[in-house]
């Protein structure tokens, strides 16, 4: 069994912080008490103990506010640890630490629990179980031994809570069904009940599913017939249509081969023409070539090609040299543009230099100024003319430093002479004050002396002034005194105490008269209850059966109107299902004809696919020659592009043997400028004015001459690409041909034998649609019908049932018969709360007697009181009178001790006039002394600071002009000026070069252009030769062609296609057919099969046969729960029964040994069953009250009872809780106990848990945790032998709680 042995406390509420704030709670076997005034940290023991256990926080708290507030203490972060050991169940030793962090984030702060660790003791081992690894809260509640609602509401019930017993009905139900672990029994039993109707319900649900799943197994078996006859005759269908294409295939084959024959015929023929049309270019190209130049090399071919070559190395050479001569003139170039760089850079540093050199001028001459001007500032000899030696300015810097520390040493001096009188004066301030200071105190203490007997005298004047009255008032006393006497001896002879006694006693016998007849309807009602299952029984026998009148009302309003307009009447089962018979033949009637059709519609568009395929083969063929057309000619005129074609070719040859003649006439007129003495123009033979237009007329010709060979090769790859397309063109005659016969009649044909079908196909689908919609609406009333069936069943179900409902009404009729029903449980409830209602009455007037007879009594004691008080004030006065004498004797000390007081005071106050004159002028001449001394010291600083500030400014020229010499910047300024006239020197040569390259340069591209018009000469002798070759091969090639050509018998061939094609059309109708009666087979087996992949027929036998075995397995597994159904219900009802005798027991016990009023004899627990819970549901749930019992008289406590009655009610039913759930566990925590009980029940609740613990003594785990601030309740139970310390709990000075061991011995010396 567990139990608590040691708790340390940190950071929680009120304790603090640090680890010396720490607190270490012990709790004993079998009693820890804790003592302490309110506010100092008792409740939070049992909070942390509550948390650590369940991991819940305090009612209404926030986990923020359950740790220690940041704000108090002064930091940013504040980390809360509860750590507790205890033993659990099985009595090993566990140790748990939760921790939890408050961070102050603005006027926010954030709460955060911390990872929380429980340690155990295995094999000697320690191990530790993280929050991380495992929950807590369930690894704690499984170590202690019970749940947690006994936690939180019975073992370390939190002081708010401790009334929970007697709350309203709601809460305490919830409280006791989660201490009785009954909520989740309930929900069991609620399951298996609904489990059990539901499984019910499908029993039924699956028996009508079973019938329509046996007629769709039979039909199933029906389609699959039919899908094997068809399957059969697809096959043979599909043999038929393999030997036509076996019949096919050859002629096919022959086909193709006589197509590729005369496709290759075709080819030939265009070889011819394009070999031919090549011949006769090259023929004209060679001539147009050999005209061009101007004469023929003699050689042969080996000679041409060793001069071409040889040609080429001298030009070669040339180019050569020339790009030497190129890359000599960019390193020339660049090793300009290098000088050029640096002489850059130094005029940059020459003009730096120059700049350094006039500001060190500057500088000196700014230097010798400034010495001058302060020389003479400051009376110094020897520097009235500039420019100064550097033994002049090094002799005034001494004379400077002398003058300087001499103002220094002048300043301190007068600074001294000021302090010495201010320090006399300030003697002489302090003397005169400590006089005046003096006088003050003395006047103050004065005033206060006087003040004081003032107030003496007065209240001395005003107890004489009293006493001058008191022989009146003692008279007025007497009176008075006369006067209540009087009414006291009155009060008590109209009192009537003994009369309403008497009353009352006839009242009391009244009221018992009303319990008697109470018991008697009680009785009475008991009886009743006897007759009560059958009344109620046959009650709920009359609702069932109105629920079934309903439901079948219901159906018939529901279907009514469909099934009337489709038969024309309300029908029953049978009916229906007859309809729905002749129904679904309807429906396969139309599926037929729409299959037909269907069957008709796909060999049309099995047509109409044939005959697309065709007409795409035709256009496709079409786009394929027109492409082809297009890609050569660039547009659909092959004709006129052809003949364009032909006029741009002969335009391009002449204009290539214009450029080859260009040459020779070029150099022909360079020759005769050049060579004749007076050159002339050579075509109008005009002389040239000038040398320079003589040059330019050359220069033109010869860039003209340059420009010939590049425009020549131009003309000819144009040539060449002209001639090219033209014989391509040539290519595509029959392709042309054939194109224009697929336009004009194939396609045309084609496309209205397509027309036709597609009327076809249009007239079958229309026809298909109307069919398609009669069937839709043959299927829509099926579906209908269907639809009403089950609801039908349903119905039919309902009238059986309700045939058994009024069987069962006439026999509950037959058992209620001799049973005077007139007299009803209502009638009977009804007279007994109008008893109640009496008893309540009498019981007011009893009440009302009672507290007549109390006031009266109140009243006689209050005169009493009244008589003895007048007394004792005559008594008062009359000794007041005594002291009358004393009092004038004070009052005529007072008054001297005044008067010598006052004159004093203005003694004082005369001498203090002077004191305050003198010591103003002092103070005015101190303060004069001090203004003359700040002014003094500030004229020399200024003085100083000046001359300090131009000694600053002198110095730091001299440091500029002596960097300036040490770094030598004259020397280095000659340098740069030498090394800027060496650059020049080296530019102006590198430019004479450069220029001397440049006409190199130029001589060798002339020479180059004069060898150029040699080497095109020799190229084109090479290209001619070359050319009259590959005239030879083109001829032989024609000549080639021309005789495999006539090799081939075309007209044969052409013949022989034509029978092919005609023979192959038969065969194609044959298969066409064929192939459509074939798709009819197809379509209706892809029909049978969709029909039996729908769901109804898809998998039919196997689904009959699993809802057989589904339908007797639930029937079985039904009968299974209503056993276990009232099994667990017989164990719920003793189990309850059993615990809640048990607890009432222990409640009496506790109440009649702890209560001390006459009022209730004792309180227990009631649980009734619910009422509004019908007959028919077996569920149980329990109403929980707490009653208190007068006599036989139970009444609820709830609104009843007093403050206390309603504390030790909760204390005793959290006792009695505790007795009995925590077997295992065997710690009560009680917090404040003894709020609003009276002395007596304090000492007789201190007796009981005594008792308590006496009684559980011998078990070695109970504890009881008592915190209390009555310390005369721990008193009474320091009596007993259990209690020898207890735990006190207290504010430290910083107000932190602290917990304290002491003896109960401590108890009275701490009081």
């Amino acid at each position: 069994m567990s139990k608590i042995e040691k708790m340390s406390i940190q950071g929680v509420r009120s304790f603090g912080i640090d680890d010396k704030s720490k607190q270490v709670i012990t709790f004993y076997t079998p009693l820890t008490v804790l003592v302490g005034p309110n506010g100092a940290g008792k409740t939070t023991i049992i909070e942390c103990l509550k948390y650590i256990c369940t991991g819940d926080f305090p009612p209404g708290t926030k986990g923020q506010t359950f740790v220690h507030d940041p704000k108090v203490a002064h930091e940013t972060d504040v980390r809360a640890q509860i750590r507790l050991q205890f033993r659990d169940v099985n009595g090993g030793v566990v140790a748990v630490q939760r921790s939890m962090l408050c961070t102050q984030k603005g006027k926010k702060i954030e709460f955060k629990t911390l990872e929380g660790v429980i340690t155990r003791m295995k094999h000697g081992e320690k191990v530790s179980l993280s929050s991380k690894c495992a929950e807590m809260d369930r690894e704690m509640i499984s170590a202690l031994g019970v749940s947690k609602s006994v936690l939180n509401n019975v073992i370390f019930c939190h002081q708010e809570d401790s009334n929970w017993p007697l709350s309203e009905g709601k809460a305490l139900k919830q409280k006791f069904d989660e201490i009785f672990s009954a909520t989740r029994y309930i929900k069991a039993l609620e399951t298996l009940r609904q489990v059990r109707l539901k499984q019910s319900q499908s029993v039924r649900e699956y028996q009508t599913e079973l019938k329509y799943l046996k007629q769709n197994k039979e039909k199933a078996h029906d389609i699959q017939g039919q899908l094997a006859d068809k399957e059969t005759q697809l096959a043979a269908s599909k043999e038929n249509v393999q030997s036509i294409e076996n019949r096919i295939a050859p002629l096919e084959e022959r086909l193709l081969q006589i197509d590729q024959n005369l496709t290759k015929v075709m080819k030939l023929d265009n070889d011819i023409k394009a070999l031919e049309s090549r011949k006769k270019q090259m023929e004209e190209d060679n001539r147009e070539l050999e005209e061009k130049m101007e004469q023929l090399f003699q050689g042969t071919d080996e000679q041409l090609q060793d001069k071409y070559h040889n040609h080429q190395r001298t030009v070669n050479e040339k180019e050569r040299l020339l790009n030497d001569r190129q890359r000599e003139l960019d390193r020339v170039n660049q090793r300009c543009q290098k000088l050029n760089r640096q002489r850059s850079e130094m005029l940059v540093e020459q003009g730096r230099l120059q700049l350094q050199a006039d500001r060190q001028q500057e500088n000196i001459k700014k230097r010798d100024t400034l010495v001058h001007s302060l020389a003479m500032q400051l009376e110094l000899d020897g520097y009235e003319r500039a420019p100064f030696s550097d033994r002049q300015f090094d002799s005034f810097r001494r004379q400077l430093s002398a003058r300087l520390d001499s103002e220094k040493e002048s300043a301190n001096q007068l600074l001294g002479d000021y302090a010495e009188k201010e320090a006399m004066k300030q003697r002489q301030i302090d003397e005169i004050r400590d006089k005046k200071t003096g006088l003050g105190r003395t006047i103050e203490l004065k005033l206060d002396i006087q003040s004081k007997r003032q107030v003496e005298l007065k209240n001395v004047k005003q107890e004489l002034q009293q006493l001058e009255g008191s022989s009146t008032r003692l008279q007025e006393l007497d009176q008075e005194l006369n006067k209540v006497e009087h009414e006291l001896e009155h009060t008590e002879t109209s009192s009537n105490v003994e009369g309403l006694r008497t009353e009352l006693v006839v009242l009391k016998e009244e009221k018992e008269e009303s319990d008697k007849s109470l018991r008697r309807l009680d009785q009475e009602m008991e009886l009743l209850n006897l007759h009560t299952t059958a009344r109620t029984q046959m009650e709920m026998l009359k609702k069932d059966k109105a629920d079934k009148e309903e439901q079948i009302r219901r159906i018939k309003s529901r279907h009514g109107e469909e099934l009337v307009a489709l038969l024309g009447h309300f029908p029953n089962k049978k009916q229906l299902e007859d309809w729905l018979h002749t129904k679904v033949s309807e429906i396969n009637q139309s599926r037929d004809k729409l299959f037909k059709m269907n069957k008709d519609l796909a060999s049309a568009d099995q047509n109409k696919n044939h005959t697309n395929v065709g007409l795409r083969t035709k256009e496709q063929q079409l786009s394929a020659y027109e492409e082809k057309l297009f890609d050569v000619c660039g547009s659909q005129d092959f004709e006129s592009d052809l003949y364009k074609l032909q006029d741009d070719i002969e335009k391009t040859s002449k204009q290539r043997a214009m450029l080859s003649g260009a040459t020779a006439v070029y150099s022909q007129f360079i020759s005769q400028l050049t060579e004749e003495n007076e050159p002339c123009c050579p075509v109008c033979q005009r002389i040239f004015p000038s040398e320079a237009e003589l040059q330019d007329i050359i220069d033109d010709l010869q860039s003209k001459l340059r420009l010939v060979p590049d425009k020549l090769k131009s003309a000819e790859s144009e040539l060449k690409k002209k001639e090219k397309r033209r014989d391509e063109m040539m290519g595509l005659k029959p392709v042309r041909e054939t194109v224009i016969e697929l336009k004009e009649k194939d396609l045309p044909e084609l496309r209205n034998k397509l027309q036709s079908i597609n009327r076809d196909i249009l007239r079958l689908k229309i026809d298909m649609e109307e069919q398609e919609t009669l069937l839709a609406a043959f299927i829509s009333e099926e579906g209908t019908a269907k639809a009403c069936l089950q609801d039908i069943s349903l119905m039919e179900r309902y009238q059986m049932e309700l045939r058994d409902v009024e069987r069962r009404i006439a026999q509950q009729a037959a058992k209620l018969q001799g049973v005077d029903v007139n007299r009803t449980m209502q009638q009977v409830n009804q007279e007994k709360q109008e008893m109640q209602l009496q008893a309540e009455t009498v019981s007011n007037k009893i009440e009302l007697k009672r507290k007549m007879i109390q006031e009266q009594q109140e009243q006689i004691q209050l005169l009493k009181s009244m008589v003895n008080e007048v007394r004792a004030k005559k008594l008062q006065i009359a000794s007041n009178m005594q002291r009358r004498q004393q009092l004038e004797e004070q009052s005529a000390e007072f008054s001297t001790e005044i008067q010598s007081l006052q004159r004093e005071i203005r003694e004082s106050k005369e001498q203090l006039s002077p004191l305050a004159a003198a010591l103003d002028k002092l103070q005015q001449e101190k303060q004069d002394l001090i203004d003359r001394k700040n002014t003094s010291f500030k004229e020399i600083q200024e003085k100083i600071n000046e001359i300090r500030e131009k000694a600053k400014n002198i110095d730091a020229y001299a440091r500029d002009i002596e960097k300036y010499i040490k770094d030598r910047r004259d020397e280095h300024k000659e340098q740069k000026e030498s090394e800027l006239q060496d650059t020049v020197t080296q530019i102006n040569e590198a430019e004479k070069q450069r220029e001397k390259i440049h006409k190199d340069m130029e001589a060798t591209r002339k020479d180059i252009d004069t060898q150029k018009l040699e080497e095109r000469w020799l190229q084109d002798n090479l290209t001619l030769r070359k050319r009259m070759e590959e005239l030879k091969v083109v001829e032989n090639k024609r000549k080639e062609r021309l005789k495999e050509m006539g090799e081939m018998k075309v007209m044969h061939l052409r013949n022989e296609r034509k029978q092919l094609e005609e023979r192959l059309d038969d065969f194609k109708k044959n298969r066409n057919l064929a192939q459509g009666r074939q798709k009819g087979f197809e379509e209706e087996i892809l029909h049978f099969k969709k029909e039996l992949r729908e769901p109804q027929y898809k998998d039919a036998e196997m689904k009959f046969r699993e809802m057989m075995i589904i339908m007797r397995t639930t029937e079985l597994a039904n009968k299974d729960l209503d056993i276990y159904y009232k099994a667990l219900d017989q164990a719920i009802m003793r189990f309850h029964s059993m615990k809640m005798e048990e607890i009432n027991k222990i409640i009496r016990d506790l109440w009649r040994s702890t209560y001390r009023g006459q009022d209730i004899e004792y309180i227990e627990i009631r649980s009734d069953a619910d009422e509004n819970v019908s007959a028919s549901d077996k569920r149980r749930n329990y109403n929980y009250r707490v009653v208190m019992v007068k006599g036989d008289t139970a009444l609820d406590m709830r609104g009843r009872y007093s403050a206390g009655q309603k504390v030790l009610a909760s204390l005793i039913i959290r006792l009695a809780l505790a007795e009995t759930f925590c077997l295992n566990c065997g710690i009560l925590a009680l917090d404040e106990p003894t709020t609003n009980l009276d002395r007596e029940n304090i000492e007789s609740l201190a007796h009981a848990l005594v008792e308590i613990i006496k009684s559980r003594s011998n078990q070695s785990n109970f504890q009881l945790l008592v915190i209390t601030h009555d310390e005369d309740f721990v008193e009474l139970l320091s009596r007993s032998q259990y209690v020898e310390s207890f735990y006190r709990i207290k504010k430290n000075i910083d107000q932190c709680s602290e917990i304290v061991k002491c003896s109960v011995n401590s108890l009275n010396s701490h009081a």
